[in-house]
């Protein structure tokens, strides 16, 4: 495992160089726990300062030179010094020797642990700060005693005291990814980065001692599952700063660690105050305040991985037990303090309750926890809970991949569905285990013919519900709106049947293009989260795909920002909810292809695939956002290979998603060369979503044409004059039906490009650029620069200009409408190139590419003549329009 890169610390590394740099000329000082980062931020800010202008010594106390007189600077004094000096004297003569050897530049001294010097060096390092030519810049570890000339650093004003923070969540992900070599799942990124604390040191610890376990990479997206082996170097870490404790503090932290967060006046109900205390002074645990609820946690998360193993099993049981029993005294006030106790109970086998394990199971599986759902729900029906628990248990099973399993469970209780709530319940999970979990499409026919006997206006509802989103999703479009409407227009409906009705319809609404009042009755779901979350949780789901299904075909991807980060995407993310992480996946790989970000396209795709990799229902969907994030990078062999794993891996149960899967099918053969095959494709994808209508999704596709230069083509029947519309003039009147900003900006664009108009295209492409569509912008702008070219229009070097800040923007893109108006230059050519806009002389390139001077002018005379320039003036600004031209993957 190699050295990892300096994340995360961008606002402290300046804040260090302004110390250093800036006008006041103060220094500065972080603090922080081990492993924190310090001793890196200091070596980074080190090394970025330029050795011209400063003289820098750097320093690394240790505590085997602080009993020795100017041990800490050893690497920087002179090994002999002068005798017969005062104490004062020395101190003198060492700074003397200092700036003699800075030979006028600013001095600069960085002091690894401080804290460490001994009193000599400590006041040498005082002196020097306050000196006008010289800056003291260091760390200190927390919690250990300072000498007193750095402690009055600040105190003087010398320098300023900041303390280092653990680092966020983003930049540990970072850091993570950095340290395994690849993308990381986020599951296992939100675990580790939970138990690191945000320490960078530990982060790599936890790393190494999972690296010994349990960990994968599937599609190259490093995996963590089951326990975590502490290396026996993290353990002593843990263990010198938990440090020996009395029997009652011990017992405190147990019981914290077991209970976290736990209220602080359970805490004081099952552990004796003063000990409480002691524990809170040692910093052993911290005090929170959340609402008017004072909650206790460890003061580290590893503290409790390591003393949750170490505690014997009766007395972990024992802690448990009390912990529950308290929590049950004081009252069970707030909505998690069911969940708790049931776990508590759970885990001491003092659980007897059904009731009270269903009644948890229902709020784990509402907040999205699949595995604490699925124990407490089996929990639930060990204990007696009957065809309740049954029904809750085969349902999570679903959503843990685990469909065999959950019609297992169902079946047990077939012949005990007497009455109409049982027979629709039973009806509906049966349904949806058969028809998403084991794809068997006959599954719609059977509710249908079994929903007759129902007599219940609102247990109909419900059923009427489920058949309405599956004849959605296996494109029986007429009767999911029938059947979908029928629920909504039935007053006894319950609220979770008539919001998947609504979430069904929201969805068949956007792909049809009304995109509007797709979005008021995503509104109106969203609205009743709260009424219908703990019932049917996984409506959330459907609720996901309608609005990902909108937001993605309206263009709107700062839309879809909002819902990847918003709190179904964390909820999901901790409970290990792989359907909704997968999706939310896609989405994300959706919107940075659009931006151009081709690396995180291809990297999040990635994600879904891994994510989904037993999915029935979405792993053919995250596996075409694979290929198509692979053909923007221009990377066919693996845009072909994924094509195929989503032709593997799509059921017919999920016909509806059929757009995308298709859509990504004619990228893969654009990006493979095969031009005149994706446009063929493309053209009878379009009259089949024309004949489904599903305008929401033609336009898309008719856009794809238009990017590979047939926006004349013809597509559609047959008209009333004995012609057929072109793709300008299709997209044209589905622009005038189409809800949104996009649609007619899309037909504005087959119209420019049909009319070969490069004055349309660039403004298209501002109208492109201000949604952050940024590979349409370029290809407008790219369109346009090439007809400019071909005209010798002045302005081409404009346009040229603005697909080159384009570009700028995106990762590596190499979509065919890109190729297909750049120029091709070998390698030497473009060796040539890159040294000339420069403003390398000839004669230079000549000499560091062994050619002639006559050579290179040659190559400089065909290079002008390719990219259309006069000169090395225009080179430079033409350059970086071509993708690529970095040479480095990106650009």
């Amino acid at each position: 495992m190699s050295r990892w890169s300096f994340v995360g610390r961008t606002d402290e590394l300046n804040r260090l160089l302004s110390a250093v740099t800036g006008m006041a000329g103060r220094g500065v000082f972080f603090s922080g726990t081990a492993g924190i980062g310090k001793s890196r931020l200091l070596r980074e800010g080190v090394a970025a300062l330029p050795r011209d202008k400063y003289a820098v010594w750097s320093i690394a106390a240790s505590a085997t030179t602080a009993a020795l007189p100017f041990g800490g600077l050893i690497q920087v004094l002179p090994t002999e010094q002068p005798q017969g000096l005062s104490p004062a004297g020395i101190l003198r003569w060492a700074v003397q020797v200092l700036q003699q050897q800075a030979a006028g530049r600013q001095i600069v001294l960085a002091v690894d642990d401080a804290h460490l010097l001994d009193p000599p060096s400590a006041a040498l390092v005082h002196m020097v700060a306050r000196d006008d030519n010289a800056t003291v810049i260091g760390t200190l570890c927390d919690g250990e005693q300072l000498p007193l000339p750095i402690r009055a650093l600040w105190t003087d004003g010398l320098v300023e005291h900041v303390e280092l923070r653990p680092l966020a969540t983003a930049a540990t992900t970072r850091l993570l990814q950095e340290i395994v070599q690849g993308p990381v799942e986020p599951s296992s990124a939100e675990r580790l980065g939970r138990l690191s604390a945000g320490n960078p040191l530990l982060l790599r610890e936890l790393v190494l001692a999972v690296d010994r376990g349990e960990s994968n990479r599937p599609y190259g997206l490093w995996q963590w599952s089951g326990q975590l082996e502490l290396a026996p170097n993290l353990t002593e870490l843990i263990d010198v700063r938990i440090g020996r404790l009395t029997r009652g503090v011990r017992l405190v932290v147990e019981l914290v660690a077991f209970g976290e967060p736990l209220g602080l006046h359970v805490l004081n109900r099952a552990a004796d105050q003063p000990d409480v205390e002691i524990a809170e002074e040692r910093g052993l645990i911290v005090v929170e305040r959340d609402d008017r609820r004072a909650n206790v946690r460890l003061a580290h998360p590893l503290y409790g991985e390591v003393l949750r193993r170490r505690c014997p099993v009766s007395r972990t049981r024992r802690l448990q037990a009390r912990l529950a029993e308290v929590l049950e005294q004081v009252g069970t006030r707030r909505r998690d303090d069911l969940l708790r106790v049931s776990v508590w109970r759970l885990d001491s086998g003092t659980a007897q309750d059904p009731a009270l394990l269903l009644g948890a199971a229902r709020q784990a599986f509402a907040r999205y926890d699949v595995p604490l759902a699925t124990r407490l729900a089996r929990a639930a029906l060990d204990a007696g809970g009957g065809f309740d628990a049954a029904e809750l248990l085969a349902t999570i099973l679903m959503f843990a991949d685990r469909p065999e399993e959950a019609i297992t469970v169902l079946d047990a209780f077939g012949a005990d569905v007497e009455g109409d709530r049982r027979l629709s319940r039973w009806l509906t999970v049966r349904g949806m285990v058969s028809y998403w979990g084991l794809s068997q499409e006959s599954t719609v026919e059977e509710i249908a013919d079994r929903r007759s006997a129902l007599t219940d206006s609102s247990d109909l509802a419900r059923v009427l519900a489920f058949e309405a989103i599956m004849r959605l999703h296996r494109l029986d479009t007429d009767i999911a709106l029938r059947l979908g409407q029928q629920v909504l227009d039935r007053p006894a409906a319950n609220v979770a049947a008539r919001e998947l009705a609504r979430s069904t319809i929201a969805h068949l609404q956007a792909a049809q293009g009304q995109l509007h009042r797709s979005a008021t009755a995503i509104d109106q779901v969203q609205a009743e989260v709260g009424r219908w979350r703990a019932d049917m949780p996984y409506l959330q789901l459907a609720l996901e795909l309608a609005r990902g299904t909108r937001l993605a075909l309206a263009g709107d991807l700062p839309g879809i920002d909002a819902i990847v980060a918003d709190e179904f995407a964390d909820l999901a993310v901790a409970g290990d909810f792989r359907l909704g992480t997968g999706y939310l996946s896609i989405l994300r790989a959706y919107a940075a292809r659009l931006r151009g970000q081709s690396h995180t396209a291809m990297q999040t795709s990635l994600t879904a695939c891994a994510v989904l990799a037993t999915s029935r229902a979405y792993g053919g969907l995250a596996q075409a956002e694979r290929a198509q994030a692979a053909a923007l990078r221009g990377d066919a062999g693996q845009a072909v290979e994924a094509m195929a794993e989503a032709d593997r891996r799509h059921t017919p149960g999920m016909a509806v998603l059929y757009p995308w899967l298709e859509q990504a099918r004619g990228a893969v053969l654009a990006a493979s060369g095969d031009v005149p095959g994706a446009v063929k494709h493309l053209g009878a994808l379009a009259d089949r979503l024309r004949a489904d209508g599903l305008a929401g999704h033609e336009v898309h596709v008719l856009h794809d044409l238009v990017r590979l230069g047939r926006a004349t083509a013809s597509v559609g029947p047959t008209c009333s004059d004995g012609g057929r519309r072109t793709v300008a003039q299709r997209l044209t009147e589905l622009s005038e039906r189409v809800d949104g900003v996009l649609a007619p900006l899309l037909a504005r664009y087959a119209r420019a490009a049909a009319g070969g108009r490069a004055d349309g295209l660039l403004a298209v492409a501002d109208g492109f650029a201000a949604l952050d569509l940024v590979v349409y912008a370029a290809e407008a702008t790219a369109t346009a620069r090439e007809l400019l070219h071909r005209e010798r229009s002045p302005a081409a070097a404009t346009a040229c200009e603005r697909l080159a800040a384009l570009l700028g923007r995106c990762d590596l893109v190499h979509t065919p409408a890109l190729r297909a108006v750049t120029p091709t230059l070998t390698e030497r050519e473009w060796q040539v190139a890159r040294l000339a806009a420069d403003g390398v002389a000839s004669r230079v390139i000549a000499e560091r590419l062994y050619l002639s001077v006559r050579t290179v002018e040659n190559h400089l005379q065909r290079i002008y003549g390719k990219l259309g320039v006069a000169g090395r003036a225009e080179l430079k600004t033409a350059l970086p329009a071509i993708p690529g031209h970095n040479g480095d993957g990106t650009g």
